[in-house]
C-alpha cells in the first residue's frame, strides 16, 4: 500500500557538553572568552536511515558545537569501525556542527586553532567524540520501520546579511534572480514510524548561532539550540530537558555571511549605524562596530530568534506531506584542496592555493570583532603586523602571494608546519542521498551566494544524468573546518568572509567541480568508481594544553562544600529571578568524573507525596549556573532560576551537585562528590 514504510529509521540524542569552566569557548577566537558556567547543555543528535532489504545506510548527525574538526571525525570513525565493522563509514556518516559560538574549544589537530583554545583539551575532545558515538548507538538500537516527509518554507525576521557590500559584488543578473541577500528557506525532514508515531526531524536553515555575543561565558547551544529545546520539550511532554525519545535537530547550512542580529551594526560608543564597507566607527574604528539582535539583551535575542525558527519548523512539520522515497546512496572523497585544477571553461584552467588567511580575518565581523583592530575590507598589508608575521610566521612564498591575490596575507598557514601543520590540506567532500533528498556535507561556511551556486550546480548535474527533481540541501560545518567559502566576486573585496576563504579566489569553483563529480557518481550509480583520494593525517598529539591543572580545593573557614553563602528570599512571583550562592568547586572535576553530570535541580514540594520532585535540571534554558574562582583554592557557585510565566505556585528549592578535589598523601588528588540546597521558598500566584 501507499502507507507502507519505506525505510528503517532510528534517532538518538546524547550529551556532549564537556568542561564548562576555564576552557575557551570556540567561535569568536577571543582568548578572553573562557567558560564560566552553563546556560544549556550541548547535545549530539543522530539520525539513521536504512534500506530494509539491503545494508545501505545513511547517518546524519547534528552536534551542538562550533564545527566538526578532522580530529573529532577521525576518532568517531575509528570507534564506529571497531563497533560496527563496515556498516558506518566515511562515505555514509555525515557529522555537522550547528556552529554555536558558546561551546568549549580545544578539539582540533591543526595548530591555528590551538592559539585561541589553549591547545588540545582532552576532556572537550572526549565528551564530543563519546557523545557523537553514543547518539549513533542509541539511533542504531532504535531502528524501526518508518517514513520520511519533506517540506520547505520561508523564515522571516531572523537573519541579515552581515557583509552586504561583498554580496553586491556578485553579478547583477545573478542577484536579480533572488528576492533577498540571505537564504530565507528552511528545509525540514520529518520522521515517523509505520504506525505514524513521531520520531524526530532535521531542519536546515542558514543563520549564524551568534545571538549570544563574545561577552558571554556560559556554555550554551545558542538560537538553533533553543529551537531544538522548544520542539523537544513540546514533543517529549512531561520529561526533563534532554530526556524523551523525540529528537529535533536544527542544523547549519550556508550561513557564511548570515547574522541573526537583525537590528544591524551600531557603534557601541555613540549608537550610530556603522553599516559601511569597512564596518568601522568614527571613534574606535572597527572594534566598536557591533550588531544588535532583536531583544533587550543577548539572552532575549537568542530566545526570539530561536522561537522564530521553532515556530516555522513546527508549521512545516505539521503540514509535511511530500514523502521521500527511493534508494539510499553516499559518495565521499578526500581532496588536497591546496592543489586542485579547476576547468572554468574549455580554454581556461585555474588552481586553488595553499591555505592562508588575509588581514580582514583578524578584524572579525559585526557579530564579534577581532582581537586586533584591522578594518574589514583590507587590501593593503599593515607594516607593523606584517613584521610580526614575518618574525613569527615567515614571509609567504611569492607563489602563495600571487595565488591569493588580491588577498594581503596575514597568516601564511599553508607554509607553516611546526609543531604540526597549521591548516588542513586534505579535505572531505561528501554527498548523501536519501531518495530525492541530497545532503551536501560541506567543510566550512559557504556564503549565501556561494551556497546558491553550489546547490544549483549539483541540481543541474543530477538533472542531466537522469535524476531530476532532487531536493538539494547544504549541511554546513561538516567533517573538517576550512573557514569560509566566498564567491570569486566577493573574494575581490576581502572582507572577513573573503579573507577567511583559505584556498584562494577559486575555492568555490573547485568545490563546485568536486561536488558535481560526486552527484554524477550517485546519479549513475557509480560511487564505487570514485577514487577515495589521499587520506588525511591523524597527528599523534601530545597533551599540549595551557589549561590550569586541577589542584586541591578548600572551603572557607567553618564552611563545607555546598554550604549556602547567599540565601534565597522567602517569596517570589513569576518573571522574577531566584538566586542562591554556594561554597563551590571547579565544575571541571565533575566533567572528568561523568560526562552527563547534572549541576543543579529546581524542585517543587508535593503535599500529596510529602516529598520533593525535580521539575528542572541544568539543561533548562530558565536556569543559569555560574562558577567564579576565588583565591586560595576557593570558589563560589551561583544558581539563578528565571521563573517563567505560568509556573505553578507552591514551595520550591534549588539544589547544587558538585565534586571537589581533595589531596591524598602520596597519591593523586581524588574527586569527592557533594551537594547543597537552598532553603525552601514560595512562588505566589500572579
Amino acid at each position: 500500500t501507499a502507507e507502507e514504510a519505506k525505510y528503517l529509521v532510528g534517532v538518538g540524542r546524547a550529551d556532549c557538553t564537556g568542561p564548562v569552566a576555564q576552557v575557551p569557548l570556540m567561535g569568536y577566537a577571543n582568548p578572553k572568552q573562557v567558560g564560566g558556567g552553563l546556560l544549556s547543555r550541548l547535545y549530539s543528535r543522530a539520525f539513521i536511515v536504512a534500506e530494509p532489504q539491503s545494508s545501505k545506510r545513511v547517518v546524519f548527525v547534528s552536534i551542538d558545537i562550533g564545527m566538526v574538526s578532522q580530529k573529532v571525525r577521525l576518532e568517531v570513525l575509528k570507534q564506529l569501525q571497531s563497533k560496527y565493522g563496515e556498516l558506518y563509514r566515511q562515505d555514509n556518516v555525515i557529522l555537522s556542527g550547528t556552529h554555536t559560538h558558546s561551546g568549549p574549544g580545544g578539539y582540533f589537530q591543526y595548530t591555528l586553532f590551538w592559539i585561541t583554545s589553549k591547545g588540545l583539551i582532552q576532556p572537550t575532545l572526549q565528551s564530543i567524540v563519546n557523545g557523537i558515538v553514543k547518539s549513533i548507538d542509541i539511533a542504531h538500537e532504535n531502528m524501526k520501520r518508518g517514513r520520511l516527509f519533506i517540506n520547505r518554507g520561508t523564515v522571516e525576521n531572523s537573519q541579515i546579511n552581515r557583509s552586504p557590500f561583498s554580496y553586491l559584488e556578485n553579478p547583477e543578473s545573478e542577484r536579480k534572480r533572488y528576492s533577498s541577500n540571505t537564504d530565507k528557506e528552511m528545509v525540514l525532514l520529518k520522521m515517523v514510524d509505520e504506525g505514524g508515531h513521531e520520531l524526530g526531524l532535521i531542519s536546515w536553515f542558514a543563520v549564524h548561532p551568534v545571538s549570544m555575543n563574545n561577552s558571554n561565558h556560559l556554555v550554551n547551544s545558542d538560537n538553533v539550540g533553543y529551537a531544538s529545546y522548544l520542539f523537544e520539550q513540546e514533543k517529549n511532554k512531561g520529561m526533563l530537558p534532554g530526556e524523551g525519545s523525540f529528537v529535533a535537530a536544527f542544523a547549519s547550512s550556508n550561513l557564511g555571511d548570515v547574522s541573526p542580529n537583525t537590528r544591524g551594526p551600531f557603534c557601541a560608543n555613540t549608537g550610530e549605524s556603522c553599516d559601511n564597507p569597512q564596518s568601522s566607527c568614527p571613534v574606535g574604528g572597527a572594534a566598536m562596530c557591533m550588531a544588535k539582535g532583536p531583544g533587550n539583551d543577548m539572552f532575549e535575542s537568542t530566545r526570539i530568534i530561536g522561537q522564530n525558527i521553532y515556530l516555522k519548523a513546527k508549521e512545516l512539520y505539521e503540514k509535511a506531506s511530500q514523502e521521500v522515497t527511493g534508494p539510499l546512496s553516499s559518495a565521499h572523497q578526500w581532496v588536497n584542496m591546496s592543489d586542485v585544477s579547476v576547468e572554468l571553461n574549455a580554454t581556461h584552467t585555474v588552481k586553488t592555493c595553499k591555505p592562508a588567511l588575509g588581514h580582514s580575518f583578524a578584524a572579525g565581523t559585526i557579530d564579534g570583532v577581532g582581537a586586533f583592530n584591522f578594518t574589514q575590507g583590507s587590501v593593503e598589508g599593515d607594516p607593523f603586523w606584517d613584521q610580526i608575521r614575518d618574525q613569527l610566521l615567515g614571509e609567504p612564498s611569492n607563489e602563495t602571494k600571487a595565488c591569493h591575490k588580491p588577498k594581503p596575507i596575514l597568516f601564511n598557514t599553508g607554509e607553516m608546519t611546526w609543531p604540526h601543520p597549521w591548516h588542513p590540506d586534505i579535505v572531505d567532500v561528501q554527498i548523501a542521498a536519501i531518495g530525492s533528498l541530497a545532503i551536501l556535507a560541506v567543510p566550512g561556511e559557504f556564503t549565501t551566494m556561494s551556497g546558491r551556486r553550489l546547490r544549483e550546480a549539483v541540481k543541474s548535474e543530477f538533472d542531466s544524468h537522469g535524476t531530476p527533481g532532487m531536493n538539494v540541501v547544504i549541511a554546513g560545518l561538516c567533517n573538517v573546518y576550512t573557514h569560509y567559502i566566498a564567491t570569486y566576486e566577493e573574494y575581490q573585496v576581502q572582507r572577513y568572509e573573503a579573507a577567511s576563504t583559505i584556498y584562494g579566489p577559486h575555492t568555490l569553483s573547485a568545490y563546485i567541480q568536486l561536488y558535481r563529480g560526486l552527484a554524477k557518481a550517485i546519479a549513475l550509480n557509480a560511487t564505487q568508481e570514485l577514487s577515495p583520494g589521499p587520506e588525511p593525517p591523524l597527528f599523534n598529539m601530545t597533551k599540549l594544553t595551557l589549561l590550569p591543572s586541577l589542584s586541591a580545593e578548600k572551603a572557607p573557614a567553618n564552611k563545607t562544600f555546598g554550604d549556602v553563602l547567599e540565601e534565597v528570599r522567602q517569596e517570589y512571583r513569576e518573571r522574577e529571578v531566584v538566586e542562591v550562592t554556594f561554597v563551590g568547586a571547579n565544575p571541571r572535576n565533575s566533567a572528568e568524573n561523568a560526562t552527563e553530570h547534572n549541576f543543579l535541580t529546581v524542585e517543587r514540594y508535593s503535599n500529596v507525596s510529602s516529598s520533593w520532585h525535580v521539575v528542572l535540571n541544568d539543561a533548562s534554558w530558565d536556569t543559569r549556573f555560574y562558577w567564579s574562582k576565588g583565591s586560595g583554592g576557593q570558589s563560589n557557585v551561583t544558581i539563578e532560576w528565571h521563573i517563567p510565566a505560568g509556573t505553578a505556585p507552591g514551595a520550591y528549592r534549588l539544589r547544587y551537585f558538585g565534586h571537589y578535589k581533595k589531596s591524598v598523601l602520596f597519591k593523586p588528588a581524588i574527586s569527592v562528590p557533594f551537594e547543597g540546597s537552598s532553603s525552601a521558598f514560595q512562588i505566589t500566584a500572579p
